[in-house]
């Protein structure tokens, strides 16, 4: 310890490097000199002997001498919890006219000129601190890590089936009045789960979790659901607003739609009136294509050989996504209804575009072992080898299914 409780410390990098190309192998700012030593060549097999200056002044000194019998030294640093040899070489430091004063630059890189100084304690955690986010390390080794350039706009437009695709998706169970304890809620929800696999939909467990929601009774006499973040910012937005406010422990299932969502385009042709698929919705909310009518767009797009596919190995052809957007179940509320995909909207959507001559781009669940057509073009990847008719798969939607027919 120097002179008024400080210690011999690296101020700062003189400014010919740039910051972010320092790494944990150079002298940084903020860190504590306990010794120099000089570095010979044949210095491997004994450990070298530190001389401990205790002032700025004095490792100058130090330095200026074992510059004269070698260029290389080692410097013992303090960085965190940790002791660190570091190889370095000695240099003039032209930062004062007076006299000549010597510091250390790094081994392999001569725009790395250390500033040494007296420096207190609080000051070199502060500067180590600094170093620690610019070298991106962390605290206690300073363990080495470097960031690198991402082309995220191409791996998501390459890598997932659309660029609005999430891959993975959740559905949200609200408690019953009559759920005292969020098991009760998490048996039902994996009812649903295991209901929705055993009807052919080709769903992936990835996780279950519970989730509080907030139920708030507000001082006029109405009732809301929201988030944290939902009832903080009402409070914000309405400071005279009062509520009570329960906690409700839902419970959110996370699952994969299927092994993959795999594309599929309808091109309408001049004439046609309709893309040629029955559409059923399941009973736990899923929207699955039961039927494809021979010759139609949907034919040429595959699907009429896949749902005779699915008929065989008895799953459902079930949508994912329309024109981007999803179109699975999202929620059960606390009365027990599905919260999924309406009808007229699929409808309406599908109409719209067959009035135009659009295309119009499904995504489909694939499960597992579906065999991909050896064409990687467009929705040919969907088509088994067998020609095998597309059969209804009313048996597998249960009475209370509804459809629609496009």
């Amino acid at each position: 310890m120097g002179g008024n409780g400080t210690v011999v410390g690296v101020k700062r990098v003189e400014a010919g490097m740039p910051s972010e190309e320092w790494d944990d192998s150079m002298p940084l700012p903020g860190d504590i000199v306990k010794g120099v030593a000089p570095a010979d060549d044949d210095d491997d097999e004994e450990s070298p002997i530190f001389a401990s200056p205790k002032s700025r002044s004095e490792i100058s000194s130090v330095l200026g001498r074992l510059g004269r019998r070698s260029e290389s030294v080692w410097i013992k640093v303090q960085r965190g919890s940790s002791l660190l040899d570091l190889r370095a070489r000695v240099v003039p430091y032209r930062g004062h006219k007076l006299y000549r004063r010597f510091t250390v630059m790094a081994a392999r890189d001569d725009r790395h000129v250390a500033v040494l100084g007296d420096l207190t304690l609080e000051r070199c955690a502060e500067l180590q601190e600094m170093s620690r986010t610019v070298v991106n390390v962390d605290g206690i080794g300073f363990v080495r890590k470097k960031s690198v350039s991402y082309d995220w706009k191409k791996k998501v437009e390459t890598y997932l089936p659309d660029r609005h695709s999430t891959l993975i998706s959740s559905i949200l169970f609200m408690p019953f009045p009559s759920e005292r304890n969020f098991e009760a809620t998490m048996t039902r929800s994996m009812a649903w789960f295991s209901s929705t696999v055993s009807s052919g939909a080709p769903l992936v467990f990835v996780n279950i979790q519970t989730e509080q929601i907030q139920k708030a009774a507000s001082s006029d006499g109405g009732n809301c659901q929201s988030s944290w973040k939902e009832m903080s910012w009402l409070k914000q937005q309405s400071p005279k607003h009062t509520s009570t406010v329960d906690l409700l422990q839902a419970i959110r299932l996370w699952f994969l739609p299927g092994v993959a969502e795999v594309p599929v385009v309808l091109a309408p042709e001049e004439g046609e009136r309709r893309f040629g698929m029955d559409i059923k919705r399941t009973e736990e909310g899923f929207i699955c294509i039961s039927s494809v009518f021979k010759g139609s767009a949907a034919d040429r797009a595959g699907l009429r050989n896949l749902c005779g596919d699915a008929s065989k190995t008895g799953h459902l052809v079930i949508v994912s996504r329309l024109q981007g957007k999803g179109v699975l179940p999202t929620e059960v509320s606390s009365d027990g209804r599905i919260v999924c995909c309406d009808h007229t909207s699929i409808k309406e959507r599908l109409a719209a575009a067959i009035e135009e001559m659009e295309e119009v781009h499904l995504h489909i669940m694939r499960w597992p072992d579906q065999r991909p057509s050896s064409n990687n073009v467009g929705p040919a990847i969907l088509v088994p080898p067998a020609e095998i008719d597309g059969s209804t798969l009313g048996h597998k939607l249960g009475a209370k299914s509804s459809h629609i027919i496009m």
